[in-house]
């Protein structure tokens, strides 16, 4: 098995050793097809991330990939220029691309920026996820789309209504494979992995390797090209905090939290939906500007309050873990469990 950087024995991945790693400076190393070129630049990219240098030039190359990277690592681009790149050498039927990621705003992000980097070709995509119009989807499935972006369960029931096939996937993408697996989509991904071609080339990424992964991890990667950035210690930028506190008195500090000068907004965890709701409508009852998002919401509310919460509209924002996973918004200046 190949690598990138050579992984630790206890890291909990597949065995690997190292190879010479690619230090790109610009994504004009990649030699890229001149029209994702364009669409890097549209998307005001300009160094690659240590992910993207890692991993596309073999992805490129057609090789599997295991890539052990957090959120916010630049990890969408990474397997997303390869994919567009190698669909832009043959024009087929779609769809020849799958995508699959465990939330709704996580496969949301991940088709607009596939839309950005693809906007001067004539690439389709799709995204297909539960709490929106099956109706519409199948539509947009109907004109083979290159790219499916989508979301387990509702992809299945697609499948088992006959509105789409995937036997002309040429690429499947894994994004957040740990987190598919916390949220019980294991058994669906086996069912989606049974309906594609064997012959393919599998991305996967993961913040981390429990061994259901590293199972499922060993069972579709060929001699994969494995990488590693993830990392249990906190990012630099971020000053972690331990507040000791009787159950009673969270409110209490939590009310001190958000009243400090520099907590201009703030995302609020919690364990459970109806803890999120009613946590944010006491907050809404004390004046503040806050917003829940959990599960139960529709597609159009869950929209609309990360909509509001990404435009300043909305300074908090109280979500269950589960909800939240995939969210990427910028300038948040705290962060509360």
């Amino acid at each position: 098995m190949s690598a990138s950087e050579t992984i630790p024995a206890d890291s909990g991945t597949p065995e690997a050793g190292a190879i010479e790693t690619m230090h790109a400076e610009s994504f004009e190393d990649f030699e890229l097809h001149s029209l994702l070129e364009r669409g890097v630049r549209e998307a005001g990219f300009t160094r690659p991330w240590p992910i993207q240098a890692l991993t596309i030039p073999a992805a490129l190359e057609g090789a599997d990939v295991l890539g052990l990277a957090q959120t916010g690592t630049g990890k969408t681009a990474a397997f997303a220029l390869p994919l567009l790149d190698q669909l832009l050498d043959e024009d087929a039927p779609g769809p020849r691309a799958l995508v699959l990621a465990p939330t709704r705003e996580l496969a949301t992000q991940i088709d607009a920026e596939i839309r950005v980097l693809a906007k001067f070709t004539k690439l389709k995509t799709t995204l297909v996820f539960g709490g929106s119009s099956m109706h519409a989807q199948k539509a947009a499935l109907r004109r083979r789309p290159e790219v499916i972006v989508a979301c387990p369960g509702r992809l299945l029931d697609l499948m088992g209504q006959g509105a789409v096939r995937l036997d002309s996937v040429e690429t499947l993408v894994l994004d957040e494979a740990d987190h598919m697996f916390d949220m019980g989509f294991l058994p669906d991904i086996r069912r989606i992995l049974a309906a594609l071609p064997r012959d393919r080339q599998n991305l996967l990424f993961s913040a981390t390797m429990p061994k259901e992964i590293r199972r499922l991890a060993d069972e579709i990667l060929s001699e994969p090209h494995v990488v590693e950035l993830a990392k249990s210690a906190p990012a630099e930028t971020i000053a972690h905090v331990l507040h000791p506190v009787p159950e009673a008195r969270k409110k209490d500090l939590l009310r001190h939290l958000l009243d400090a000068d520099d907590c201009t907004t703030a995302i609020v965890f919690t364990r459970t939906k109806v803890r999120a709701k009613r946590l944010a409508l006491q907050l809404a009852r004390t004046g503040r500007s806050a917003v829940a998002l959990q599960g139960d919401m529709s597609q159009n509310a869950r929209d609309r309050a990360m909509n509001d919460f990404r435009k300043n509209r909305v300074e908090i924002l109280v979500a269950t873990d589960i909800a939240a996973r995939g969210i990427d918004v910028a300038g948040v200046s705290h962060v509360i469990n």
